[in-house]
């Protein structure tokens, strides 16, 4: 192997380069390196970094907005002009509702709201699941009328929270009566 290694050096023997360099190579050489870099190359540099992210960005919208619409389902107002009142009017009355009850609330009324809101979170729920239904199969009456009931139903539970609240609010004031 020493041989190996000999007989290839003896081949380049005069072709190795050891001259010295040039006056003020150092100097030039300094100099290219603190020369500013090509605009060109970082503007492309840029241009490249941009895009990628601007695709990522597209790729991700994409995929959200395709898991988005596979997952909901089909609202009742997309069924007809008339159920589109019919969901307009439920909802206005339920924020309605809603905003008497949160002007309600204190710490005598909190867990009656509380338990309140609990039974229309499931009610909203139910009706997540049914507009998946519904947008399976539109010809399907029966899920209409069950959208209609969970709207029905809500509204009763509000209902019920308001009278609920009042009756504690007499009591309260029965009671103070009472001591005066």
């Amino acid at each position: 192997m020493k041989d190996n290694i000999d007989n290839i050096f003896k081949n380049l023997e005069n072709t190795f380069d050891v001259e010295e360099p040039k006056i003020g190579h150092f100097n030039r050489f300094e100099a290219k390196l603190n020369q500013p870099k090509n605009k060109s190359s970082k503007n492309k540099f840029k241009l490249y970094s941009i895009i990628t992210v601007a695709a990522s960005v597209v790729l991700l919208f994409g995929v959200w907005l395709g898991s988005s619409i596979s997952n909901k389902g089909m609202e009742l107002a997309r069924v007809s002009t008339e159920m589109e009142e019919t969901q307009s009017y439920f909802a206005t009355t339920i924020k309605k509702e809603l905003l008497l009850i949160e002007k309600e609330r204190n710490s005598t009324t909190e867990q009656l709201i509380n338990d309140g809101l609990k039974q229309l979170e499931i009610l909203e729920q139910q009706y997540k699941l049914l507009t998946v239904e519904l947008k399976e199969s539109t010809e399907d009456k029966r899920i209409i009328y069950a959208m209609v009931s969970n709207f029905q139903q809500r509204i009763e539970i509000l209902h019920s929270v308001l009278t609920q609240i009042d009756d504690v609010k007499q009591l309260k004031t029965q009671d103070n009566e009472k001591f005066i």
